[in-house]
C-alpha cells in the first residue's frame, strides 16, 4: 500500500513538472536562435560566433528528442539532475572514452575500421546510457573539422561546410545515435527487467546489430546513403515501441490525474 502511493505522488509531482516546456517550442526557438547566429557570421565575418553556431546547432535535434520524450512519456524516475547528468556528464565520459579506444585500437579507415568504431561506440554508449549527449557533442566536433579546409600548405574556413554538416548530422541525429541507443537500451532494460544483471543472446544480437548500422553509417559519404541506414533501423525501434504497446509517436500518453492530499 505505501509503495502504490508512493508512486501515485511521483505520478502527481510528474504532472506537475513545468520545467520541461513542449518540444515544438524548444525546435522552433533554438532554430530560430541558430539561424540568427549563422546569419550574423554570414554577414559580418564575426568568428567570435561561430562556436554559438556550433553549440546551438549541435545540441538543437538531440535537446529537443530528450524534451519530446519527456513532453509524451513522462516519469517519475527521470528527475531534471538525472537528465542532465546523462546528457552532459554521460556523454562527455563517453565520447572521451571512445576517443582513447579508438586511438588504441582502430589503426585506419575502411570496413575494418568503420567496424570497430562502430563497436567501440555503441559499448560506449550503452554502458553510459547515453545517446544524444553523444550526439550533440560528436556533431560539434565534425561541425569544428568541416570548418578547416586543409588545401596543400594552407588552411581556410568554410563556413558553407559548417551549415551543411550541422543541418545533415542535426536532421539525423534521431535516427543515428539516439536511435542507436534507444535500440540497445531498451534490450538491456527489457533482459534486466527482474532486477538481476544477465546478460541474454538479445543483447549481444541487439549491440552487434546497432553496431553494423554505426559502421555503414560512417561507411556512406552521402545524405542518401544515411538516409537509407536510418530507415533499416527504425524497423527494430519500431518493434520494440509497439511490442511495449506504446502506442502511435506522436500520440501524448494521458496523464495521471492528481491526488489530493
Amino acid at each position: 500500500m505505501k509503495n502504490w502511493l508512493a508512486k501515485r505522488v511521483a505520478l502527481k509531482a510528474v504532472k506537475g513538472q513545468a520545467w520541461a516546456p513542449r518540444w515544438w517550442a524548444v525546435f522552433l526557438i533554438g532554430l530560430a536562435l541558430w539561424a540568427a547566429a549563422a546569419g550574423s557570421v554570414y554577414v559580418t565575418g564575426d568568428i567570435i560566433v561561430l562556436p554559438t553556431v556550433f553549440l546551438l546547432g549541435s545540441f538543437l535535434v538531440p535537446v529537443t528528442a530528450v524534451v519530446w520524450y519527456l513532453d509524451h512519456d513522462p516519469s517519475p524516475v527521470l528527475s531534471p539532475s538525472r537528465i542532465v547528468t546523462a546528457f552532459l556528464v554521460a556523454g562527455v565520459l563517453g565520447l572521451l572514452a571512445a576517443a582513447f579506444l579508438e586511438y588504441w585500437l582502430v589503426y585506419g579507415p575502411g570496413l575494418r575500421g568503420n567496424l570497430k568504431v562502430g563497436l567501440i561506440e555503441e559499448f560506449v554508449k550503452g554502458v553510459a546510457t547515453v545517446g544524444f549527449g553523444f550526439a550533440a557533442l560528436e556533431s560539434s566536433g565534425y561541425a569544428l573539422a568541416a570548418l578547416l579546409v586543409v588545401q596543400g600548405q594552407n588552411v581556410t574556413l568554410s563556413f558553407s561546410d559548417v551549415v551543411i554538416t550541422e543541418l545533415a548530422r542535426g536532421v539525423l541525429a534521431p535516427f543515428g545515435h539516439g536511435m542507436w541507443s534507444a535500440i540497445l537500451g531498451g534490450v538491456i532494460f527489457y533482459a534486466f527487467r527482474a532486477g538481476r544483471v544477465r546478460l541474454s543472446w538479445s543483447v549481444i544480437f541487439a549491440y552487434l546489430g546497432v553496431s553494423v548500422l554505426h559502421a555503414a553509417f560512417d561507411m556512406f559519404g552521402s545524405v542518401p546513403g544515411y538516409v537509407v541506414i536510418s530507415i533499416i533501423g527504425l524497423v527494430p525501434l519500431a518493434y520494440l515501441w509497439l511490442r511495449q504497446d506504446r502506442g502511435l509517436p506522436f500520440t501524448r500518453r494521458p496523464q495521471p490525474a492528481p491526488v489530493r492530499a
